[in-house]
């Protein structure tokens, strides 16, 4: 076939020429949103008409091909748009003569896929065609009208993308933008939240609370409500029972989002949870998803919802989990084993944690330094004795514990009894969670935040009385309580 110039519909000198016929003609459609391509029926109508539209510029009907692999998904990526990735290695398999789509917009909103789309198009002469006319890359003229068009497109995806930013941070500024409510809190017809009106439910989320204080971390109170088989209330957010009430066994996520969030202590958060867009991979909304400390989020508002506890026990809360994490500047949860001191004691010399070795034959603690012998093969730094050690930090505390050694005996045994009536209920028979969160969890915990002390209040085999510090959150050696840590 000779080369021919047509003439478009309209008027005007056609770019069209007969290499341009012998390949295929691809007509692209795209609707950014699912949704879209549910309800915008007309738009996608008249995309699939432009296939009328290849036909009148010349093409016959089996060179045309139709692209729609993309509906439902955003141009602001060729990632997870595998039919323009088709696109582009057809048009570099030198198989395509025009590509045509209703605005240069469905094509690509991103400046890097638009001029890479153009460099091929110009390198393997393909032309591209909207509803207005028909653009030869190669032509300058043209392709400068591609490039502006493609930055027009790419920046009008950013302004509306930052006005609804900005609607959004002027609801959430005066705590209006709201989620689904957590656990323990419903929505109002009025779009606030309130507490579960369930007083059941309001009980175990008191709980949840106040067990973690007694037990200390995070594993023991998980390991408190799994084995007094107490269930956490959630209400769904979609599906067949939404709204509903049910009771779901707990899981350590849950019950760390939980103690996280501080909507528990009645205020608002906002930016909790920002993209970090080195992080970020298209197509997955999930990703690059980092945690701001609370401090530096974009808005906090205090008292702002009904609270379950104070501004203060939550503080204490936050604190106690940040002393927890397995890191080298933080304490550490208590771990099983008879030391007193264990993770509370640094080496003079070197300033590393020293750790409680137990001698398996004698069963003798010692305090060790060996950090560096472990990373860097140096000599072990120093060595104490466990024993001797805690001995004496035990006497210290007892000593300051004699003057009130009265109340603190009082608080224990009232404690104590309500652990072993609240126990009594449990092995009753009654599975349901109502029975199961009546009662409180006992003050006398394996690491209580609480100092109990009875005189002549002697464990079984015969050691010091019972007693607990303030300041490491640990049961003294050989007291009448469980040795083993959470």
């Amino acid at each position: 076939m000779t080369e021919r110039q047509l003439r478009l519909p309209g008027g005007g000198l056609a770019k069209i020429q007969a290499y341009h016929l012998t390949r295929q003609a691809m007509v692209y459609v795209r609707q950014s949103r699912p949704q879209q391509v549910a309800e915008h029926v007309e738009s996608t109508a008249r995309q699939y008409a432009l296939v009328d539209r290849a036909i009148a510029l010349g093409w016959p009907a089996d060179r045309i091909v139709t692209i729609d692999e993309d509906q439902g998904q955003s141009g602001q990526s060729m990632v997870t748009r595998v039919g323009f990735q088709r696109l582009l290695a057809e048009v570099s398999l030198d198989h395509v003569g025009l590509i045509l789509g209703l605005e240069m917009s469905r094509l690509a909103r991103s400046n890097k896929d638009w001029h890479h789309l153009l460099e091929l198009c110009a390198l393997f002469r393909t032309l591209l065609a909207d509803a207005e006319g028909v653009y030869d890359p190669i032509d300058y003229s043209d392709l400068l009208l591609l490039g502006l068009r493609g930055m027009m497109s790419e920046a009008e995806l950013y302004l509306l993308k930052g006005r609804l930013l900005e609607a959004r941070q002027h609801k959430a500024r005066r705590g209006a933008l709201l989620n689904h409510p957590p656990i323990g809190y419903v929505r109002r017809p009025d779009g606030e939240y309130q507490l579960d009106p369930d007083e059941q439910a309001q009980r175990v989320v008191r709980l949840v609370f106040e067990t973690f204080e007694h037990q200390g971390s995070l594993h023991g109170l998980l390991r408190y409500l799994v084995t007094q088989d107490i269930r956490l209330p959630v209400r769904p957010h979609w599906g067949a029972h939404r709204g509903q009430l049910e009771w779901r066994r707990p899981t350590r996520m849950t019950l760390q989002s939980l103690l996280h969030h501080p909507i528990y202590a009645g205020a608002y958060r906002w930016g909790y949870r920002k993209i970090d867009p080195r992080k970020h991979q298209p197509g997955r909304p999930g990703t690059g998803r980092t945690v701001t400390p609370l401090e530096a989020c974009d808005v906090l508002i205090k008292d702002r919802f009904p609270a379950y506890i104070t501004w203060e026990r939550f503080a204490a809360i936050q604190q106690r989990l940040a002393e927890n994490r397995a890191v080298s500047d933080a304490l550490g949860a208590p771990r099983a084993g008879a030391a007193l001191l264990g993770g509370l004691v640094r080496c003079g010399r070197c300033g590393q944690r020293l750790q409680p070795i137990y001698s398996r034959k004698a069963g003798r603690l010692r305090y060790m330094c060996w950090r560096g012998a472990i990373d860097y093969g140096t000599p072990v730094c120093m060595s104490l004795s466990g024993a001797v050690l805690d001995t004496f930090v035990a006497e210290q505390i007892m000593e300051g514990l004699q003057p009130a050694a009265l109340e603190l005996s009082l608080v224990a045994e009232q404690a104590l009894r309500t652990e072993r009536g609240w126990r009594r209920i449990g092995s009753s028979g009654a599975s349901a969670p109502a029975m199961r969160s009546s009662g409180q969890p006992g003050s006398i915990g394996r690491s209580s935040r609480n100092i109990a002390w009875s005189p002549g209040s002697w464990s079984d085999n015969g050691r010091r009385p019972f007693a607990t510090s303030n300041r490491s959150k640990r049961p003294m050696p050989g007291f009448g309580v469980s040795n083993r840590r959470n």
